[in-house]
């Protein structure tokens, strides 16, 4: 497997503190011992009995708006029919009750965060290009929506959409790549959930956007796109693992990624 010969580059990095709200875009970040970015996905919402408060489960957290500062750990939320809040993230379980209807708490895990897939729990990679084509299927959906709704933490600079599809192989094997320091092991393209088929502010479902993706993903696959992953084409962005030799090291905006070879899982 053969990616362009052009030079790729990092060219965004976002973290998301609190899982299921807003991110925050940083220029460095450092690899933690899970793999995972610093500061991404460390906080997350939890109902009375343990399960997430998320974008799978709860429609209504997409109306909050929410900006961290990483470094003292304050947050400030906004929501519709609701005084806002500023302060520590610690303390934000009451004004997520009342807004919720029910009660919630914030937990916090330093040691890797909440990822979504606990297996490939490295950082998902996505194009810059991709993000263009795919908003480009919906009718008033731009790329900064689009990135909003799929929710990558990086995006490369690369030659083509759906360059990040060089980044997997079949299901037997991971495909090593560097972006700087750091190396990684793609594993999969990721198998999208409800969450990008709403409207990112409202939480409304847009009609007819499962649909439409699964069809023109079908149609712009490009022949890079291997492997045995798509048993269906809602699928979309990659998955990744780090190897603990590149725990602790750190990533930056303007790095080169290298494509190396094809191993075993």
């Amino acid at each position: 497997m053969t990616a362009e010969a052009r030079t790729v580059t990092l060219d965004r990095i976002a973290v998301y503190p609190v899982k299921s709200l807003d991110p925050e875009f940083v220029s460095v970040a450092d690899v933690v011992e899970n793999g995972g970015l610093s500061g991404d996905r460390e906080y997350a919402i939890f109902d009375s009995d343990g399960n997430y408060v998320n974008g799978k489960r709860e429609r209504e957290i997409h109306r909050i708006r929410s900006s961290v500062d990483l470094d003292d750990r304050t947050v400030h939320l906004t929501a519709p029919d609701q005084d806002d809040y500023r302060g520590p993230i610690d303390d934000a379980d009451d004004w997520l009750s009342s807004y919720f209807g029910y009660p919630v708490e914030l937990r916090r895990d330093t040691a890797g965060g909440f990822p979504d897939d606990t297996t490939a729990s490295g950082p998902t990679v996505i194009s810059t290009s991709t993000l263009e084509t795919v908003a480009s299927w919906f009718d008033g959906v731009d790329t900064d929506e689009m990135r909003r709704r799929l929710r990558p933490n990086l995006e490369l600079d690369a030659p083509d959409a759906f360059w990040e599809d060089h980044l997997f192989d079949t299901r037997e094997t991971t495909v090593q790549f560097d972006i700087g320091d750091v190396s990684f092991r793609g594993v999969n393209p990721c198998q999208r959930c409800v969450v990008p088929t709403r409207d990112p502010d409202t939480g409304e479902a847009t009609p007819g956007f499962r649909k439409t993706f699964m069809t023109r993903r079908r149609e712009t696959l490009p022949e890079w796109s291997g492997g045995d992953w798509f048993n269906h084409d809602f699928r979309l962005m990659v998955n990744t693992m780090v190897p603990d030799s590149s725990w602790g090291e750190t990533l930056a905006v303007g790095d080169e990624v290298v494509v190396g070879d094809v191993l075993p899982a």
